[in-house]
C-alpha cells in the first residue's frame, strides 16, 4: 500500500460461521470481510449506498479483483482490514485491500470498482468523487 494515504481499517472477529470444518477462514469468506469493509470505509465517509442507488441512478459492481492469500485466519482471531483508494477516475475506483492480524499480511486484494447506470458505465456522482479523493 502507499503510505500516502492513511488507510480505512475495519475490524471483524474470524467466527465459527466463517471457518470450514479444519477451523480455518473459508476463502470465499475473506471476500465478505473485504466487502464488509469497503461498506464501512464508504459509510465514514459519510456516503451511504442506499442513497446513491435510491431510484436506481448509480450502482457500483466489482469489475476486476486480484487476490493473493498469505496465511490462513482462524476461529476467534481479530483482523482488520485495510482499505486505501489508489486511484479515482470518472467512472473506476481502484483499492488496495489488505486483512491483517496484527502486523502480519493474510490476504491481499487490488479491486476496480466501476459505476454502472442502466446496465452501462457512467461517471461516479461528484459528492462521491470528492470525498473520496486520495488527498494531493
Amino acid at each position: 500500500m502507499s503510505e500516502q494515504t492513511p488507510p480505512h481499517l475495519f475490524s471483524i472477529r474470524v467466527y465459527y460461521e466463517d471457518t470450514d470444518f479444519s477451523g480455518i477462514v473459508y476463502h470465499a469468506n475473506y471476500l465478505r470481510f473485504i466487502e464488509r469493509a469497503r461498506t464501512e470505509m464508504l459509510r465514514d465517509a459519510d456516503l451511504h449506498q442506499g442513497e446513491i442507488h435510491a431510484g436506481g441512478k448509480v450502482f457500483f459492481v466489482v469489475a476486476r479483483m486480484s487476490i493473493e492469500f498469505l496465511r490462513p485466519a482462524r476461529m476467534d482471531d481479530l483482523l482488520a482490514v485495510e482499505t486505501r483508494v489508489l486511484k479515482l477516475t470518472a467512472a473506476t475506483l481502484e483499492l488496495d485491500q489488505r486483512v491483517k492480524k496484527g502486523d502480519e499480511i493474510l490476504f491481499t486484494a487490488k479491486v476496480l470498482i466501476a459505476a454502472v447506470s442502466g446496465g452501462r458505465a457512467c461517471r461516479i456522482p461528484r459528492e462521491v468523487r470528492e470525498k473520496l479523493s486520495p488527498p494531493a
